[in-house]
């Protein structure tokens, strides 16, 4: 059995590593309830994207651009949105797991544009190519950031550097629900990203000045608008995430801490019943 002060040393960490914890879990539940406002009331905007750019080419008839066919190229691209930080349970790792696991990204083809540190280190690990290091953008997501990426990333598209873009992000459902999500931006199709079919055409689709133009300023702003709304439902996911380990880490520290007790007052009976045999037995010898 430990000695009381093992007992008393190790009851004293793991006081200290609760206290840590318990106000990791608190600061994790003041920006949880900020962020997930920011992705709920921005989710309908990003919803309401994707139905429109579907429908109008749902309604278009065929039509051939560039944005709507794979390029030359056999790399792919895929925006793999992580977080800086750790003690977030599984959160990071889902997202390494999800691309990994993907038959569409092959380690060899697949080049990485990370955001997030925690993602990137471990696809790093894992042999993928890491292209573009944009981690300081999940600190504080702005749309604006989802622009020059997008921008990034069509210009290499244009180049015939990657022949698919894909995003892989963690979807936020509730407070305790995040679902890992893979999805493909370009070359787009209405079977991508998880949404709603579009409702059925009635008319065809009239463009002005044309087709090519029209979609050449619709699709980037449509790519822009998933990213941007990728990174608002990952940074409420994380958050919950994180809220969600500390208060678990915060109940384990509890449970422990009421074992060490138990033991460190047994350890206590123990030796003041030790003191008494030992008192009794001198007096004894004396008498």
């Amino acid at each position: 059995m430990a000695s009381m002060r093992d007992i008393k040393r190790r009851r004293a960490s793991i006081q200290s590593t609760g206290q840590i914890t318990k106000a990791m879990k608190l600061v994790s539940t003041v920006k949880l309830q900020k962020s997930r406002t920011k992705a709920e009331s921005s989710k309908p905007y990003f919803d309401q994207m994707y139905a429109t750019i579907a429908s109008m080419l749902e309604r278009s008839g065929t039509i051939d651009h560039k944005y709507l066919r794979a390029g030359d190229s056999p790399k792919k691209a895929v925006i793999a949105i992580t977080s800086n930080r750790g003690l977030a349970g599984g959160y990071n790792n889902n997202i390494v797991k999800l691309i990994m696991g993907s038959a569409d990204l092959p380690k060899a083809d697949t080049k990485v544009y990370a955001i997030g540190k925690k993602g990137m280190d471990g696809l790093a690990k894992k042999g993928y190519e890491i292209t573009a290091d944009c981690c300081e953008v999940i600190n504080e997501p702005q749309y604006q950031d989802a622009a020059d990426l997008t921008k990034e990333l069509l210009e290499a598209f244009g180049r015939n550097e990657i022949g698919e873009i894909y995003l892989a992000y963690t979807s936020f459902k509730n407070t305790v629900v995040h679902v890992p999500k893979l999805i493909k931006l370009l070359p787009f199709t209405m079977e991508e990203g998880g949404k709603d079919e579009a409702p059925k055409a009635q008319a065809l689709m009239n463009y002005e000045p044309n087709a090519e133009a029209v979609l050449d300023m619709i699709i980037p702003k449509y790519m822009s608008s998933l990213i941007y709304g990728a990174l608002l439902e990952a940074v409420a996911s994380e958050n919950g995430a994180r809220m969600t380990a500390m208060d678990s880490a915060t109940n384990n520290a509890e449970e422990m801490l009421a074992k060490l007790e138990l033991q460190y007052n047994r350890a206590r009976q123990g030796s003041i019943t030790q003191e008494l045999t030992e008192i009794i037995a001198g007096a004894n010898a004396i008498s």
